[in-house]
């Protein structure tokens, strides 16, 4: 009976017109539907040469890509492509599953980057917890002085090898920081003497001044300074154990910290804007720490060979190396300058102090970007008298020489030299003496030219590249002598076997170039005033320099030798700048 019935049904409804009927009506709806939303999607143009995927995606301003039209769109969108002039055209079913699947790609690494910035979130927010926690907790942390413990003695760190098992407190900055675990800190400080590392442990650790202390903030520290055990190291082999320390001023965190403003990939100009805090850096302090040194041995080779110091002035009335490199300034209505050499001021004390030397400032107003020139640099300068060219040359070099052995046998400053150039060995004596002439011979025979490629000729100046060339492939210190007379100061000693060529010198220096020059000083008082004339000088503002030859001439000679390329050479430095507290150059007069 179930299966008989079963059979009528379905002869009913598959042959019944009126199943036919329902049938067709519900298929016709289900097609105008889907007319309905294929004629309410949109269409998009896309212009793989011209569009833009910035644009509207319509004819007048296509899109670019089809994913972007996808994202703007939705999937039902209605692309149209153009590819070249033939026009648009409907997209390629591969194009549209390419761009499907690069959308569902985008998705879904988007998704994941929101899932990554919400469990980031999360875990900034369970940080700044616990740190709101630990900062309550730390308040509560009051670090004393314990009354019982002996009195605490006061020195420099340069000090704390003298003072291991006493109590101490030391006061500096805080160089670096290292957090160990829950209850221990260690802290390197510097106070321009040297490093000392101290070790903070327990409650010293969870103070609120402990849990936020930063690099350069400044702190006393009181403890005992012990020798570290075999196979650890530190400042000097040791370190202080803390037992009490103190605030004394808090550097900045964040945007503003000291490791923030100062690295080392940071712009240059940007690090000369901030010297103030480059110079607390190791490297900085070591080369500053050098110069003070370098100078200290030039004093003490003067002192020795019984030159006396003089200091002359830095505002004159009169040129030494030419008008167009003049600081000019006004001087109670009257045209002054800055001095560039204190040579003519040295010359008038030799009647009355023999040898004598200065170590001041000089000025050049050179427009000139090079790594070796500045607007003010310490400029040594030493006259002697009653001497020939070749005892001048031999001077010289004994200058150079003694200031190297000097500091090259102190440890300490030959410890900063080999931190700064690890490859440095006094140079070879003698040093090299080669006439102008032989250098332009040389230039010509190594293929040294011009920027035009031609060669240098007799009489013309060998500017710094070819000179640094020459040196570098030397590789000695020269003593480049015998200039031609119109390249040079109109003050040098014309040579007795050649007038038209000088008694002069320049010392060149591997890597760095010119660090002296210098000459015998004409005697004569006749040739002194045709020089004048001949360079268009007027003798007048110089009558005190033009006396030196007429009460009681002698023959002497001298020299002007720049402290900061002396130490770019010693030290390896590649420009002059590094080798000077707060550099003067064309456009930098601060801070």
């Amino acid at each position: 009976m179930t299966a008989q019935l079963l059979v009528f049904l379905i002869d009913f409804f598959l042959l019944s017109p009126r199943f036919i009927f329902f049938f067709y009506i519900f298929t016709m709806a289900d097609v105008a539907e889907q007319t309905s939303k294929l004629s309410l999607a949109q269409t998009v143009y896309i212009d793989e040469v011209a569009g833009s995927d910035d644009q509207a995606g319509t004819e007048a301003s296509p899109l670019k890509t089809a994913l972007k039209a996808l994202e703007k769109f939705g999937l039902d969108a209605k692309l149209l492509v153009k590819k070249d002039e033939e026009g648009y055209k409907d997209i390629s079913g591969a194009a549209l599953k390419k761009a499907k699947k690069a959308l569902e790609v985008a998705a879904k690494k988007a998704k994941k980057l929101q899932e990554q910035q919400e469990k980031s979130a999360a875990e900034d927010q369970k940080k700044a917890q616990e740190h709101a926690e630990m900062i309550e907790r730390a308040r509560a942390v009051v670090l004393k002085e314990d009354p019982a413990l002996p009195k605490a003695k006061q020195i420099k760190i340069r000090q704390s090898v003298a003072s291991r098992g006493q109590r101490v407190k030391v006061s500096g900055w805080v160089h670096r920081l290292r957090v160990q675990g829950k209850d221990m800190m260690f802290l390197v400080l510097r106070d321009g003497s040297g490093f000392l590392q101290c070790v903070l442990t327990g409650q010293l650790c969870h103070s609120l001044d402990a849990i936020s202390l930063t690099v350069e903030s400044t702190v006393t520290v009181y403890g005992v300074i012990n020798a570290l055990p075999e196979g650890k190291s530190a400042p000097d082999g040791h370190e202080l154990t803390a037992d009490y320390w103190e605030l004394v001023g808090k550097a900045p965190e964040g945007d503003e910290a000291f490791n923030s403003k100062v690295s080392n990939d940071a712009d240059p100009s940007y690090m000369l804007d901030n010297r103030h805090l480059v110079l607390r850096t190791e490297t900085y302090a070591a080369i500053l720490r050098a110069r003070a040194q370098v100078i200290k041995a030039f004093r003490a080779h003067y002192d020795d060979r019984g030159y006396t110091e003089v200091t002359p002035p830095c505002m004159v009335q009169t040129q030494v190396e030419g008008g167009s490199t003049l600081f000019e300034f006004n001087y109670y209505g009257q045209k002054a300058y800055l001095t560039q050499s204190s040579q003519l001021y040295l010359e008038t004390c030799l009647p009355s102090l023999g040898d004598v030397f200065c170590l001041a400032e000089s000025y050049r107003a050179e427009k000139s970007h090079t790594r070796r020139h500045l607007s003010e640099y310490s400029h040594l300068e030493a006259e002697m008298a009653f001497l020939d060219f070749d005892q001048f040359l031999d001077s010289l070099e004994d200058l150079i020489c003694d200031v190297i052995d000097r500091v090259w046998n102190d440890d300490e400053t030959r410890q900063l030299i080999q931190q700064l150039n690890p490859t440095f060995q006094p140079p070879a004596r003698p040093f090299l003496r080669m006439k102008y002439a032989d250098a332009i011979v040389y230039l010509k025979e190594n293929d040294i030219k011009k920027e035009d490629g031609s060669y240098y000729q007799y009489g013309e100046d060998i500017p710094e590249a070819p000179e640094r060339a020459m040196t570098d492939k030397i590789n000695r210190p020269i003593l480049l002598t015998h200039f031609p007379a119109h390249i040079k100061a109109f003050y040098m000693q014309r040579c007795k076997e050649n007038p038209e060529e000088t008694e002069s010198v320049d010392v060149l220096m591997p890597n760095v170039g010119e660090i002296v020059g210098g000459s015998m000083r004409m005697t004569d008082l006749d040739e002194l005033l045709e020089a004048y004339k001949r360079e268009g000088i007027d003798p007048a503002p110089y009558y005190w320099y033009t006396d030196q030859r007429k009460y009681g001439t002698s023959p002497h000679g001298g020299y002007g030798l720049g402290v900061e390329r002396f130490l770019a050479w010693l030290l390896n430095r590649h420009t002059v700048r590094e080798t000077t507290l707060y550099p003067r150059f064309t456009g930098r007069c601060t801070p």
